[in-house]
């Protein structure tokens, strides 16, 4: 073999190589993000407004999944042979906001605020919230700036609620003596939670018995942590080129 053939033959040797490392390196990230999205965080977008003015549509978000624990609605393909929950974390505390599967569509994901914890009774009177007998605290603040559905901008009744375990949070009253500003007692089972929107009217929750009603644990798929992205309502993420001006920066890795 001559030194010409010699040449050829390393380089083709050294092509080889280059490329068998490269699969490694992807094959090796495509394990750490299979991991990371089946055990650690579900990224979780944000599709209405019935978490306003928490959360907003284009907003991206990292849902915590071991902080629950796992359950067979944890993971991208249903477990059915997983039964309750396994490795349970701390639980749900009031106030958290969660992603959990909607008991009557396992396959549809809703985010809402835990409420209600086992055992507690909830009811809504004239907008205000009770959480066993006793009235949570609700402070009325300056309006929330929105736009209606032909875009003209409105002001939206705005309050802070402190829920007993001091957890704080805005919430929008859009309409006095709203469909569900007065209701009956709900007491919650066990093993269940009671969810609510903070866009008190323009929120199908556990209010709403027939539709998504209360939470059975095993449905629970994790607790929002963080909002790592966020774009106009009338923008799509993959569209980099309208970032300059769609972006809303003052949300990026905000924690909830």
């Amino acid at each position: 073999m001559n030194v010409a053939e010699r040449s050829a033959e390393s380089e083709k040797a050294k092509s080889s190589g280059g490329l068998g490392e490269t699969l490694k390196v992807v094959i090796q990230a495509l394990l750490i993000a299979l991991v990371f999205r089946t055990f650690l965080y579900h990224p979780f977008n944000i599709p209405s407004g019935s978490m306003m003015p928490t959360l907003l549509v284009g907003d991206y978000l990292f849902v915590s999944k071991f902080s629950y624990g796992y359950s067979r609605y944890s993971f991208p393909i249903d477990l059915s042979f997983i039964h309750g929950r396994i490795w349970e974390g701390e639980g749900p505390k009031r106030g958290d906001v969660a992603v959990f599967r909607l008991p009557r569509d396992p396959k549809t994901d809703y985010i809402k605020r835990v409420i209600g914890l086992p055992g507690d009774k909830i009811q809504m009177k004239n907008g205000l919230l009770y959480i066993n007998g006793t009235p949570v605290e609700r402070e009325r603040v300056e309006d929330y700036t929105g736009e209606n559905a032909f875009g003209q901008e409105i002001k939206v009744a705005q309050y802070r609620e402190t829920l007993p375990n001091g957890v704080s949070y805005m919430t929008l009253d859009l309409t006095p003596n709203g469909e569900k500003d007065n209701t009956g007692v709900y007491e919650v089972p066990a093993g269940h939670y009671f969810m609510m929107g903070d866009n008190r009217d323009n929120s199908s929750d556990s209010r709403f018995l027939n539709f998504v009603g209360f939470v059975p644990e095993e449905n629970l798929v994790g607790r929002a942590e963080v909002i790592f992205f966020s774009v106009e309502e009338d923008s799509h993420v993959w569209e980099f080129w309208r970032w300059p001006w769609s972006l809303r920066y003052n949300r990026l890795l905000e924690a909830l």
